[in-house]
């Protein structure tokens, strides 16, 4: 066996743990999907699609429908990809800036109706809002899964 053979799966590493090694604290990690543990995996199936239903491993059911933006029906109790997505997105980002909060020293409101992902948070200074927002962008899979390939516009707004 060659020595390029053996010392590939080392060198292969060397460059990100100099790297690691030479890195200030505080700096920037980036999280490998390929070799990260799976916290969790959703499961859900469409049947008929836009104008099917969804079903999902924890209990969703929902009816589908093309959005009456697209030349659809619509309907009530209907929804559409587009809208689950926003729906999902959403929950994911509100609750990714509940958990960069406490590490910017900002408390966000406590009852839920005084936070809402279209977005409305009320109590919170403008400034701390903007860097929450920002901060938030890094941590929100949502986000993260997008960033490059989805526009996407959060702004922050004084009530």
């Amino acid at each position: 066996m060659s020595a390029s053979r053996i010392l590939s799966p080392l060198l292969r590493h060397t460059p990100r743990a100099a790297a690691r090694a030479s890195a200030p604290s505080g700096s920037r990690r980036f999280l490998s999907t390929d070799t990260a543990p799976i916290l969790y995996s959703a499961h859900a199936k469409a049947i008929g699609a836009r104008n099917g239903h969804v079903e999902g491993s924890e209990g969703l059911k929902m009816d589908l429908a093309m959005p009456k933006g697209l030349g659809g029906a619509g309907g009530p109790g209907k929804t559409n990809p587009e809208e689950l997505f926003a729906a999902g997105y959403g929950a994911c980002f509100q609750s990714a800036m509940n958990l960069v909060a406490p590490k910017l020293g900002i408390r966000m409101p406590s009852k839920p109706e005084d936070s809402i992902i279209e977005t409305t948070v009320k109590g919170v200074k403008k400034e701390d809002l903007e860097k929450l927002v920002e901060k938030t962008k890094e941590t929100c899979p949502y986000s993260r899964a997008t960033q490059g390939n989805v526009t996407t516009t959060v702004k922050v707004e004084s009530l």
